[in-house]
């Protein structure tokens, strides 16, 4: 893999989060472009990327990880599975001018431990990182989560250590809350959920984990909430494929709506705002993190303004 940018002159990850006890998080996340994409496809991609982003007043960069997660669902995936350049790789190689902190996603069921182990030890201040596990439980990994875990703690590594969170999969077992108080317990110091819709579950979740943070005497870490544009039945289709649960009712507005970008965006500023009033209430350290899981244009551009909405009620 190639060297990261130089820790930059903006305040590291740690700092960051450490400073989330008195404000909230802003995030951005991405998906690195197709590894076949290359001549002036891919100046072009780093052209839109690098304008957009310079637009953007947030705290930190998501870089996905993607996997083809064929085996999670026997449904036909809406958009066909295409291998992304590895996020690491695009920072460096792509990214060497951003001076903010970036969250590398990592599959962690694709890499060796000899492989983990040489990302989790790198020092480089402005660069955290999410594991995600396996997804089923049956899948063929080279690492699992809890692995992975043991490796980062084994090693001392200093990179922030985020987890995954799903609202949904709250409302239906009712132990996730119990299963980020495990993941704080194995060092992650942050949590990005799932892309939501349904804003009781998230709350739901939200408040178990934080009573259950202290009834155990520990302090709740934050939780940052994903938002996503929803521009077309396709995207909608694709939502489904991904695990995210669209309320019906709202799936129906979506899909017969005569500006369903317009929509969406709406509902995804109701959803911030409610979650900002309730986690402040009850004083739960938060953010969000907005992304496009869609190629459209419209779509990101929507997601790109949904971002400067949020920055205006959140910091």
């Amino acid at each position: 893999m190639n060297d990261l940018p130089a820790t930059p002159a903006y305040p590291g990850l740690s700092t960051l989060l450490e400073d989330s006890r008195r404000t909230e998080l802003l995030f951005y996340g991405m998906t690195p472009p197709r590894r076949s994409i290359e001549g002036e496809a891919l100046a072009r991609f780093d052209e839109v990327t690098r304008t957009r982003l310079q637009q953007l007043d947030i705290d930190a960069l998501i870089l996905y990880d993607i996997d083809d997660e064929a085996e999670r669902v026997p449904d036909e995936r809406p958009f066909p599975f295409s291998p992304t350049m590895d996020p690491v790789d695009f920072l460096a190689e792509h990214l060497a001018w951003w001076d903010r902190p970036t969250i590398v996603y990592r599959s962690v069921g694709k890499y060796s431990p000899a492989e983990l182990d040489s990302w989790v030890r790198r020092s480089t201040g402005g660069i955290g990182t999410v594991m995600v596990g396996a997804p089923t439980s049956t899948a063929d990994v080279k690492t699992s989560l809890s692995a992975a875990y043991d490796l980062w703690q084994r090693c001392g590594s200093v990179l922030p250590l985020g987890g995954v969170t799903i609202p949904e999969r709250h409302a239906s077992r009712l132990d996730e809350h119990q299963r980020l108080l495990r993941k704080q317990q194995s060092g992650c110091s942050f949590f990005v959920t799932q892309i939501i819709y349904d804003v009781g579950a998230a709350m739901d979740l939200a408040s178990d984990y934080l009573y259950l943070c202290r009834s155990e005497g520990v302090e709740a870490v934050p939780i940052v909430f994903t938002l996503s544009i929803c521009g077309s039945v396709k995207t909608l289709e694709f939502l489904a494929w991904l695990g995210v649960k669209v309320p019906r009712w709202l799936r129906n507005e979506l899909t017969h709506a005569s500006d369903p970008v317009a929509d969406s965006y709406e509902h995804c500023v109701g959803i911030a705002r409610t979650l900002s009033v309730f986690c402040r209430d009850r004083g739960l350290t938060f953010g969000f993190n907005i992304e496009s899981v869609s190629t459209r244009r419209v779509e990101n551009e929507a997601s790109a303004e949904l971002v400067k909405e949020l920055r205006t009620f959140i910091g």
